[in-house]
């Protein structure tokens, strides 16, 4: 055989491995968190949290594979209310009161009014822990993205021995509002998905192409067979309700203020933020880089609100001396 088809052979091996995982649940008290945890099995481990509505197979492959061919070992998890972990039924979110709810709960927020959510982004910090007690993980890196960059904030300061580096990326450390929040075209799309929960297959796909090409990098294509088949694994994943969407915005709104917390952090800390990112403001990654006082800042400029190949190519590097710092 040809050196060139042994190689080759070679690199199809090695990428088949790194799409080789173990999965399984844990428990936080009746909430039962599905995860998966990629190889190597003698990588450093690296807890990655992600955002609203995200499920674990919806980390990019670039960033995993990134990880995994630098000796790391990345944990991936669904949030509670999303994917295969726990769904919350409430009233609440019957179809006829669905609109008026999410409606009123930002109502109440921007009126500073009580917020009474489900659950908040303290209990879902604490399914994130419980998931590195079950595989015997002493200690961790941590990377956190939007919603689960807000979650991650509350892991590193409740837990600070547990994590050598953490990164946030478009994320902030305050709730969303009209100042630092999302545009107005965004916030239509996001609520248009909460209050429909009858929809299609094909009218869901098309309303995740429409948000992720507002959120995503301009003029990224999204009409591939890639991004269709990952919009149908998650659909199927998540089942007909798509509730925990609107409950998981709650939590958001109806959290506490983490300012003092954030402060506390320690660990070494990277935070990357697109320049023109629609759904978090910018302003929010400057504000974490003065609350975290051993916080380095990367501003890319042509980031949206997702790492797209592109951009991930223009902070990987940097990413890595972060995560080898330690």
């Amino acid at each position: 055989m040809r050196f060139s088809s042994i190689l080759f052979l070679l690199l199809m091996t090695l990428s088949l491995d790194m799409h080789t995982f173990e999965e399984g649940f844990v428990y936080n008290d009746d909430i039962k968190i599905a995860y998966r945890d990629y190889g190597p099995k003698d990588g450093e481990p690296i807890l990655l949290v992600q955002g609203l509505g995200g499920q674990l197979i919806n980390w990019p492959d670039h960033l995993l594979e990134f990880l995994i061919s630098n000796n790391f070992r990345p944990i991936v998890f669904d949030n509670r209310d999303t994917g295969l972990s726990s769904r919350y039924k409430t009233e609440l979110f019957e179809e006829k009161n669905r609109s008026k709810t999410i409606n009123s709960t930002y109502i109440k927020y921007f009126l500073r009014l009580p917020i009474n959510p489900p659950y908040d982004l303290d209990d879902m910090a604490n399914d994130s822990i419980i998931i590195l007690d079950k595989l015997n993980i002493d200690k961790a890196h941590l990377l956190g993205m939007s919603m689960g960059g807000m979650i991650a904030q509350i892991i590193a300061a409740n837990h600070p021995d547990r994590f050598n580096t953490f990164t946030l990326i478009a994320s902030s450390t305050s709730a969303p509002s009209p100042f630092n929040g999302p545009t107005r075209d965004v916030r239509r799309l996001l609520m248009k998905r909460s209050n429909n929960p009858n929809s299609t297959m094909d009218e869901r796909i098309d309303r995740s192409k429409k948000i992720f090409a507002l959120i995503g990098l301009e003029g990224y294509d999204l009409d591939t067979q890639e991004f269709y088949d990952k919009s149908v694994e998650s659909i199927k994943r998540a089942g007909p309700d798509d509730t925990g969407f609107s409950r998981q915005i709650m939590a958001i709104l109806g959290s506490k203020n983490r300012i003092k917390k954030v402060k506390t952090i320690k660990v070494d800390t990277l935070i990357i933020h697109g320049q023109d990112d629609p759904l978090i403001k910018v302003k929010n990654a400057h504000k974490a880089h003065r609350l975290i006082s051993n916080s380095e800042l990367i501003i890319i400029n042509e980031m949206r609100h997702l790492i797209e190949p592109p951009v991930f190519d223009q902070f990987k590097d940097q990413l890595l001396m972060h995560l080898q710092s330690s």
